[in-house]
């Protein structure tokens, strides 16, 4: 199930622009959390920062997995 997961994500990143989109938006969060976290002290601001990405990468990562449940059972739409 996993391999076949993996393919449709795959898929889905080389036809569908907004899958796309949410998964290039993770990836530069992502990134700057690894800048934020690799500091040995984050200012108030950046702490905040760095908990506002996290709560983001949540949600688009909630909406990468909707498109993906929707395209392995789309009858539950």
């Amino acid at each position: 199930m996993a391999g076949n997961s993996r393919q449709l994500k795959d898929r889905l990143l080389q036809t569908d622009h907004g899958f796309r989109r949410l998964a290039e938006q993770h990836h530069e969060l992502d990134t700057r959390l690894h800048e934020l976290t690799g500091q040995h002290f984050l200012s108030e601001p950046e702490q905040i920062e760095a908990v506002t990405l996290k709560k983001r990468k949540l949600q688009l990562k909630d909406r990468m997995q909707d498109i993906l449940r929707r395209h392995v059972n789309p009858q539950t739409v």
